[in-house]
């Protein structure tokens, strides 16, 4: 079976014949040429119209390496007189879109590989450079960015990673719908200039999507919590339970830090030395010899010790059903901490007040929405910033997250290559 018939199988260009194929030592080149009697299409409103000329020499496009071997297609592009723009122009062509040279199948090809490899690695095994990929993968992000359907959103989760060093960070936005999670958008910085450039990206895309938001899950960060109150009233504001825990481990592990200087100070044995671990970790999960020394440590009457009881019993709060239950116990504990003399966790009682009504979102939701989706997905975001050891423009991260995370429509065609 010569290339050709292969060629015309997998990839038949309605007006366009492969005129032959051969081999130059170094790459496979497929010769193309116009079908007779078929007339160009304008580049620009894709109008038959009559040949004007030719361009001086081949173009000559990047296709899927064929046994190994580099393939390129090679064609003189044709110029037409356009009647409906009035001006003259180079044709378009089925296999590239616009000044690409590389073919649309080749585009998406790179672009799957890149979801597995990093770019470079890519780069390498298909013989091209660091900018084809990056090019494929921009592509293929731009025609799902256009073609996805943002009428089934009505949950969003929204948290802040780390993606440079210098507290450079970026706000994501996610859908946690049942149906359907993945991410929506990432915008530079944590603020609020940033939420509000969210809600106007999503209604030039899709008008009515701020209205049609039932449910956010976000953290207790101030600029969120503002923006969400006011560009989005109408939705249930919930906190989640690890972003009100993580500050529970905080608070503990600045009790211990201050108790271990303290006992240091009066020449006392270090007791609570090396157990860092055996009071944050839960106790299901700690070893045979972490709940031995956790016991050891629970017998003394220690400012660290009072702390991790008061940690412990407020995890029974997560157990509750009912908003009004779950409401009493927050407020009952949250009185009997503010007793405590412990500062750290006298700072967690009044954030607990003061967001009381969106913690107990969570149980009017009968605990259906939580930032878990988030917090999982947020794990691949750090693996696509590890997979290529960094980036150093905020826009390729975007490209590469949205690429890896967005779950976008991509081009059909005729035959799969993957």
């Amino acid at each position: 079976m010569q290339l050709e018939t292969v060629l015309n199988r997998c990839l038949r260009f309605k007006g366009f014949v492969y005129k032959r194929s051969e081999f130059n030592g170094k790459a496979i080149m497929v010769m193309i040429e116009p079908r007779k009697g078929c007339r160009p299409e304008c580049s620009a409103c894709g109008t038959p119209g009559p040949g004007y000329d030719h361009e001086p020499g081949h173009r000559v496009f990047e296709h899927i390496p064929v046994w190994g071997f580099r393939t390129r297609f090679v064609y003189r592009m044709r110029r037409v007189s356009c009647v409906t723009c009035g001006r003259v122009v180079v044709e378009r062509v089925p296999w590239a879109t616009g000044k690409h040279h590389t073919t649309d199948v080749y585009r998406c090809y790179l672009a799957n590989w890149a979801k597995v490899l990093s770019w470079t690695e890519v780069a390498r095994r298909f013989r091209t450079c660091w900018q084809t990929v990056f090019r494929s993968v921009q592509s293929v992000v731009e025609y799902g960015l256009a073609h996805r359907d943002l009428g089934d959103v009505r949950a969003i989760g929204i948290d802040e990673l780390a993606w440079k060093k210098g507290h450079g960070y970026v706000t994501a936005v996610y859908q946690i719908d049942r149906e359907r999670q993945r991410l929506l958008w990432i915008g530079e910085h944590r603020t609020e200039s940033t939420m509000r450039q969210f809600f106007a990206f999503m209604e030039s895309r899709s008008p009515g999507f701020s209205a049609r938001i039932r449910v956010v899950c976000s953290d207790m960060w101030r600029a969120y919590l503002k923006t969400i109150r006011v560009l989005i009233p109408q939705a249930v504001h919930v906190l989640d339970r690890f972003h009100i825990m993580q500050h529970f481990s905080k608070a503990l592990d600045k009790i211990r830090a201050e108790e271990a200087r303290r006992l240091r100070a009066e020449g006392q044995h270090p007791l609570i030395k090396n157990t860092r671990w055996c009071l944050l970790k839960r106790p299901e999960n700690l070893s045979s010899p972490q709940r031995a020394r956790l016991g050891d440590l629970l017998r003394l009457n220690l400012r660290i010790t009072r702390a991790y009881l008061l940690k412990e019993q407020f995890q029974l709060f997560w157990q509750y059903k009912s908003p009004f239950w779950a409401g009493r116990f927050l407020d009952t504990w949250c009185r009997r901490t503010m007793r405590s003399r412990l500062k750290p966790m006298k700072s967690i009682a009044l954030m607990l007040r003061s967001h009381r009504e969106l913690i107990l979102n969570w149980f009017r939701l009968k605990k259906a929405f939580s930032s878990s989706i988030v917090e999982a997905s947020n794990n691949k975001f750090k693996l696509t910033i590890r997979k290529a050891f960094g980036f150093r423009s905020f826009d390729v991260l975007q490209i590469a997250v949205m690429h890896q995370l967005g779950k976008l429509p991509e081009p059909v065609f005729a035959h799969e290559f993957w």
